[in-house]
């Protein structure tokens, strides 16, 4: 399964159908549901906010693979890229009060695996079954 959006926020509803649908389809419980859910729309959200910097000529293509043990998600987009291996800490004292910060944290936190490729354009998130 995949779909493509034009990176403009209000798109995040299609991601959620999107993940809706694969909970139906592919019968998840709530516990897994919640956290792709979360992990899920936060990596969409950083891909059209961070990635093609809210340019709505830009898409983000979202990608669901099934394996006999795991659902994956991996979550593209159109930008530059980031160093993913140098990210401030969002549980240092220093970055405790920062609105913005926690996304990747989040998702390594709810995932069982997360990998970044194509110098960051690109997100693996990856859930046991």
């Amino acid at each position: 399964m995949q779909i493509q959006i034009p990176s403009i926020s209000e798109n995040i509803r299609i991601v959620e159908s999107f993940i809706d649908n694969a909970k139906d389809q592919y019968s998840l419980d709530d516990d897994i549901y919640g956290n792709i859910m979360i992990a899920v729309t936060e990596s969409v959200n950083n891909a059209i906010q961070h990635g093609n910097k809210n340019n709505s000529t830009k898409n983000v293509i979202l990608r669901l693979l099934l394996d006999t043990d795991a659902i994956r998600f991996v979550i593209r987009d159109e930008g530059t890229g980031f160093d993913y291996n140098n990210l401030p800490d969002p549980t240092a004292p220093e970055n405790l009060d920062k609105p913005g910060g926690r996304g990747i944290f989040l998702m390594k936190n709810l995932c069982d695996e997360v990998a970044f490729n194509d110098e960051g354009r690109e997100v693996e998130l990856c859930f046991y079954i």
